[in-house]
């Protein structure tokens, strides 16, 4: 698993599964060659055949006070989506070998709603879903929950079964409805990201004057730093999603911040910088 310092924060990130994708699959765009417009995205986020590495991965955030951990990837058991089977997977393994057993984590935030980021949440156990943090808050953007509340699956391309993953979790009495500005811990909050859903936020580390944020699903792809107007299949509000990109960019290109993408493989952290009237991603290990 990569691993990332920021300060005195420890960032993890925790692989479910990977697999390639044409640039179609992942991007609202008929333009085959788009990867190839910019070569910068080679070797490894765009291949010879035309595809990349689409990754489903959590990210742990550990101020060595607090143990976060930003969304919750798809789950086992789970066929919300028919071309998707069901996953059986060693993640919650993995998690607990990493030194974060599911007993030990004390805040999960969900970046918005979508199937494969809260899947996780909750898990099967005789014949129940339960939550899987049992001593976590699970923070819920406010105006996220409101939107899918009442709009479960309407048929989003990332939908969710909110009796499977999110229900439990209030039942149990486990969730914050919080805004987008919310102040996670001393040093980690959230930043409104809205777009792809209505109260998607990305969520901001610093530490000892240094800066990392894990996106959320504002880009799928490091070439939407590039060409934000290149939407994701599962985009609600198009426009906003453009905008919120582009915001993205003046906001974190040239200033050093890690920026680590929800669905990048590795090496999935890099810095935005402007070169040649041109942003790049340029990744921040080989």
């Amino acid at each position: 698993m990569a691993s990332w310092q920021v300060g005195s924060a420890q960032l993890h990130k925790v692989v479910e599964v990977e697999f390639p994708l044409p640039v179609a699959g992942a991007l609202r765009t008929s333009d085959a060659g788009l990867l190839d417009r910019y070569p910068w995205l080679a070797p490894h986020f765009a291949g010879p055949d035309g595809t990349f590495t689409m990754s489903f991965h959590a990210m742990v955030v550990d101020t060595g006070v607090r143990r976060i951990l930003v969304d919750t990837c798809i789950g086992n058991d789970r066929s919300t989506v028919p071309a998707l089977p069901a996953l059986q997977t060693g993640w919650l393994g993995t998690l607990t070998a990493l030194g974060y057993p599911p007993e030990s984590i004390d805040t999960v935030i969900c970046t918005h709603l979508h199937f494969d980021h809260v899947g996780w949440n909750t898990r099967l156990a005789d014949g129940a879903w339960v939550p899987t943090f049992p001593n976590a808050r699970y923070l819920i953007p406010r105006l996220e929950w409101e939107f899918w509340s009442k709009h479960e699956g309407a048929g989003s391309v990332g939908a969710t079964e909110l009796a499977d993953t999110v229900d439990p979790l209030f039942a149990a009495g486990l969730v914050d409805l919080v805004e987008a500005d919310h102040q996670v811990a001393e040093g980690v909050r959230l930043e409104a990201a809205p777009g792809h859903t209505p109260g998607q936020v990305a969520v901001v580390v610093e530490s000892q004057g240094e800066r990392a944020v894990v996106t959320g699903d504002l880009v799928h792809h490091p070439v939407q730093f590039a060409a934000p107007e290149v939407p994701s299949p599962a985009d609600v509000d198009i426009a906003q999603a453009t905008a919120t990109r582009r915001a993205f960019v003046d906001r974190y290109a040239d200033t050093g911040t890690l920026v680590l993408g929800t669905h990048f493989p590795d090496p999935t952290g890099g810095r935005l910088v402007r070169e040649g009237g041109e942003v790049r991603f340029v990744v921040d290990r080989d």
